[in-house]
């Protein structure tokens, strides 16, 4: 059975903060807590330090899981990573989330100066050696809950018999349902749904081009979407409209809303809204608290 998370809501957020100072970043999390929102994901490439995060988030709120999506497995140690994530378990029991990838190569030779070999060995003998640890370190607390950024069958088969479960990103539904078939009942599903809410169709459809361009140029990604039907056409910068209106939900706030309970009916434990802002106002670091708290009313959450 996969490890506990005190999800207090199915439904929860996904926000970068790179460029938001830490203080004003944990009044964010407070204010997604209140909405009704049962946790918050947060991405790892260039910026801030993900565990370090974490514990900034868990001791600002009272009930919100705070899940690293993902830890990049090329930025710390497995003993680190083991570690760290036992320590913030102990401290908030069943509110942290361990989210492991094994990020794209780009980020990781130019941007960190690592080496990028073989993802699925990397991340067998990463968790391996995280399974390693001794007990003696931060005994009592147990591990931390662990999921895997896993797109393809293989990293997929991976996580389900070594971790909790997966954190799809950049997912459809139907590639949700794939996951949970091949998960089985047992293991989390944790999706993100990134959303344009806005009743002009041309701006959301701006706003989901800009989201898309950095992820379209990444081979992880554009290896998922050719597995689940799309083609070469679709795989543009910025992707096609076709790509972009199947990975993010555009339109009123019901038409947004049910892009998100899409994920819940496919599978998903639990799905995280990542509201997309223009590029000009902070792009995916931009206030996310306008978008969520309108759809936190269309989605019946309780705080």
């Amino acid at each position: 059975m996969a490890a506990q998370i005190d999800f207090s809501s199915r439904i929860g957020v996904w926000w970068t903060s790179d460029t938001w100072a830490i203080q004003d970043a944990q009044q964010v999390a407070r204010d997604i807590e209140a909405m009704g929102y049962g946790s918050l994901f947060y991405g790892e490439a260039y910026g801030k330090e993900t565990l370090t995060q974490a514990g900034a988030f868990l001791a600002a709120t009272d009930r919100l899981v705070v899940g690293t999506g993902i830890a990049n497995i090329h930025a710390r140690d497995p003993i680190a990573a083991e570690s760290g994530g036992r320590t913030l378990t102990a401290l908030h029991p069943g509110r942290f989330v361990l989210g492991l990838g094994v990020s794209h190569a780009p980020l990781v030779e130019r941007g960190r100066g690592g080496r990028y070999e073989k993802p699925l060995a990397t991340m067998r003998d990463y968790l391996q050696r995280m399974a390693a640890v001794p007990e003696q370190v931060e005994p009592g607390a147990g591990r931390p809950a662990r999921l895997v950024a896993a797109l393809g069958p293989k990293m997929i088969e991976l996580a389900g018999s070594e971790t909790d479960g997966v954190h799809p990103y950049l997912v459809t539904p139907e590639q949700t349902a794939t996951t949970r078939k091949a998960l089985g009942p047992d293991k989390w599903v944790v999706s993100e749904q990134a959303v344009a809410v806005g009743d002009d169709a041309d701006d959301a459809l701006r706003r989901a081009h800009q989201h898309l361009e950095i992820y379209s140029g990444l081979p992880n990604y554009r290896n998922s979407w050719l597995r689940h039907g799309f083609e070469e056409s679709d795989l543009v910068r910025g992707g096609s409209e076709r790509l972009a209106k199947a990975l993010v939900g555009m339109g009123d706030l019901d038409t947004v809303a049910a892009s998100v309970t899409a994920h819940l009916d496919a599978g998903a434990d639990h799905v995280l809204i990542q509201a997309l802002g223009d590029r000009a106002g902070g792009g995916p670091m931009a206030d996310p608290r306008p978008a969520l708290k309108e759809l936190a009313g269309a989605l019946d959450l309780r705080a």
